[in-house]
Order: C-alpha cells, then sequence, then structure tokens
C-alpha cells in the first residue's frame, strides 16, 4: 500500500475515497461488511486480506463461529482451496487477537 500512495498518489486517494463512501453505506452494519469481505477474499484465496480483517470484524463483535462459517460457505462458490488457506489463519488470528 505504500507504493501504490507513494507512486500513485491521486490514484490512492480516489481509492481511499472509494473505501471511505463503503464504509458509510447503511444498508449493512459493519460487522457484516467485515464478514462479506472476508468471504470475498477468501473466494479469492487474499490470505493477507484476511489476515487484517478478522481481527476488525471480532472488535465490531463477531464471533469465531462467524468468522468460520463465512469462510466455510466460500466452498461453494470456489472449493477448498480459500477454505485450505484461509481457514486455519484466520482462527488463528481471532484466537489470538486480544
Amino acid at each position: 500500500m505504500q507504493v501504490f500512495q507513494e507512486e500513485a498518489p491521486e490514484v490512492s486517494k480516489a481509492f481511499d475515497s472509494l473505501i471511505s463512501a463503503l464504509q458509510n453505506t447503511t444498508g449493512l452494519d459493519a460487522k457484516t461488511k467485515h464478514l462479506i469481505y472476508i468471504g470475498i477474499k477468501t473466494a479469492l484465496d487474499d490470505k493477507t486480506a484476511v489476515h487484517f480483517h478478522v481481527p476488525m470484524a471480532k472488535q465490531l463483535g463477531a464471533t469465531r463461529d462467524e468468522i468460520k462459517d463465512t469462510i466455510l460457505i466460500t466452498l461453494s462458490v470456489c472449493g477448498l482451496r480459500g477454505v485450505a488457506n484461509c481457514l486455519p489463519l484466520a482462527l488463528e488470528v481471532y484466537d489470538n487477537q486480544v
């Protein structure tokens, strides 16, 4: 992200504005948005995003079972790869987050 911000500051600012606008929509609560994001990123096998968003979801009240179910539901979309790579990581991050 630092290289993105340094090399393309205008695009980076526009991206940050998009993220802010999405965070400020009112159709879903913040916890649900993070759970959906974790599911999407699991489907894309993006372990880095899962690593950073699990603590955010936990701070918003997500339970361990909600994190687990969010990841498991991606099986029906993209198969085992994302689950195999992201579920152990997500549960470890969740369990070690204070």
